[in-house]
């Protein structure tokens, strides 16, 4: 789709050009003749789902694409068609006058190596700068991202800074060669709302002020509209759709853009309120887990200190009914999830299905891991928490053959297609269905693995850790309406941790806000969402877009 512009001025001519852009592997083609125009200073963003063709598309611009066959041309002003030029060529232009942020820092930063000194090199290979101008200059343009105290972070190693700290090093380094192009693949996607904020009005305001141009490739609609002038959306490889942000979401021309933008989480929940005496699945007062720290100088030769990950927490979740736990990483939400799945050692009060883990709480006796079939747990990233060793029927029947021994194996099939069916993965669907591994699955699929695992021991209460945060907004819209099903159909108790606030809009019935460590506020969603009364929870809603009006 052509945008006509506004101005009767010219447009300024394109800084990129890609025409009739194709990409195949082994012979088969994933990418069907893109086209689409880059202008300076402008920020387009790329959007679709997983295997939508989108990263894969700015990969190829820079031949990054590994064994990929590229056809097409990418004609980048002043250098000529990037697809067509020498090897030798082409290394000046990457992380030159194009730079690129890849989606994880932790695996796109070099674990043994400072920041600092990452950033540096860059700067020495691209600016020939000596070492004591590119140190010095590497602390500058960390400052200028806002990590506190540059110098000191400048000798730091990745796993020793935070997510939104890594994201600007990525971002440093990215920059260190004065782009006039850069390619930022899903930048906020691992970051909490409060970071992503952050992140984006940072590359507005570095754009801003060098005048470079962004392709911006994300999943993330919230973040296009905030972020970019314009959009182009991509199907299986094909360029659907594509005009000014306004344009498109005001108008979308494209069924599968319609499906996005429509693909916000849908609030299907029994409103009905709490009836009196209904059981509660868990409650907690004055919960405290601590982990032990090395004291600084000579007073860590007689003693250890402590840092308090989660400090005097009190809730209570009653059956059929969803707990949501919001936070920015660093919180204390994994931790409160994982002290209620007995994971960790905790004091004060805690309960699950009305009894108290023995402590300690690891300990696997009998009464521990009967206590243990109440209360499962859906982790994030279906693709790690799945072993890859491992088939379906090995996967989900785990819990039976830990939990209920004396099944037959028979029994055990018959248990396992029962529960398969019920989150929507049958063998009409996949034929051999109970034979298969994960990576056989999209994202969705694994994650219906992930819920048919927890739910095949029939427990009262799931602890559901970001569970959608890792999927596309139409996956994840599907896996929502499925735990909303479940928890008609089951009276299943929830306990949703998230950063995610539009998903426990969707989901939950009373709100936890953590910060710290320690619950600054808490009530029903609607109070808490639409009422915040604390700074900080009213940040995050506004992060999300959801502050009202």
């Amino acid at each position: 789709m052509n945008v006509t512009p506004l101005s009767s001025a010219p447009s300024p001519a394109p800084l990129l050009q890609v025409r009739d852009l194709r990409v195949a592997f082994a012979g088969k083609e994933v990418v069907h003749g893109v086209g689409f125009d880059v202008r300076p200073g402008e920020k387009l963003a790329l959007v679709g789902e997983s295997g939508s063709g989108k990263t894969v598309t700015a990969l190829s611009l820079l031949r990054l694409a590994g064994d990929a066959s590229i056809s097409g041309q990418a004609l980048l002003e002043g250098r000529g068609d990037l697809l067509a030029l020498p090897e030798r060529e082409l290394r000046g232009v990457r992380g030159g006058d194009v730079a690129m942020i890849f989606q994880e820092p932790m695996t796109a930063l070099n674990p043994l190596m400072g920041v600092g000194e990452q950033v540096a090199e860059v700067l020495r290979l691209k600016q020939a700068l000596t070492p004591a101008q590119s140190a010095q200059a590497a602390i500058e343009l960390l400052a200028s991202t806002g990590i506190p105290e540059p110098a000191r972070r400048a000798q730091s190693f990745p796993h020793q800074l935070s997510g939104g700290q890594r994201q600007r090093a990525m971002i440093a380094m990215a920059l260190a060669s004065r782009p006039r192009l850069l390619l930022a693949d899903e930048p906020t996607t691992a970051l909490d709302v409060t970071l992503r904020g952050q992140i984006l009005e940072l590359l507005s305001d570095l754009q801003r002020q060098t005048g470079m141009a962004v392709l911006l490739i994300t999943h993330d609609l919230q973040l296009v509209r905030r972020f970019a002038d314009r959009v182009a959306v991509m199907e299986r490889g094909h360029l659907v759709e594509q005009g000014a942000v306004a344009q498109v979401f005001g108008a979308p021309q494209h069924d599968y853009t319609r499906r996005l933008i429509h693909s916000a989480p849908q609030r299907d929940v029994l409103e009905s309120p709490e009836a009196p005496g209904q059981p509660l699945a868990a409650q907690a007062r004055g919960l405290r887990v601590a982990y032990p720290v090395p004291l600084p100088g000579v007073r860590g030769w007689f003693g250890r200190g402590e840092f308090v990950a989660v400090s005097d927490v009190a809730l209570r979740l009653p059956q059929a009914r969803t707990l949501g736990v919001v936070g920015e990483s660093g919180s204390g939400k994994s931790t409160l999830a994982q002290a209620l799945l007995g994971l960790l050692p905790a004091s004060g009060e805690l309960q699950v299905a009305g009894q108290a883990w023995q402590q300690p709480a690891q300990r696997n006796n009998a009464h521990n891991q009967q206590l243990r079939r109440q209360v499962q747990v859906v982790f994030q990233d279906p693709f790690s928490s799945l072993s890859p060793r491992m088939t379906v029927a090995e996967i989900v029947g785990e819990g039976l053959r830990v939990h209920e021994s004396a099944l037959a194996p028979a029994q055990q099939r018959e248990r396992l297609q029962a529960m398969l069916a019920e989150v929507g993965l049958t063998e009409a669907q996949f034929p051999g269905l109970l034979d298969r591994y994960p990576h056989e699955f999209s994202g969705g699929q694994r994650q219906r693995l992930a819920i048919a695992r927890a739910l095949i021991v029939q427990p009262r209460l799931l602890v559901l850790d970001e569970p959608t945060s890792a999927l596309d907004v139409t996956i994840q819209q599907q896996v929502l309406a499925l735990l909303q099903r479940l928890q008609r159909e089951r009276a299943l108790s929830y306990l949703l941790i998230t950063h995610d606030v539009a998903v426990v809009a969707a989901m939950a019935h009373e709100v936890l806000v953590m910060k710290d460590g320690e619950v600054v506020e808490a009530g029903s969603v609607q109070q808490v969402l639409q009422q915040p009364r604390q700074p900080y929870t009213q940040r995050l809603v506004a992060a999300a877009m959801l502050a009202p009006a």
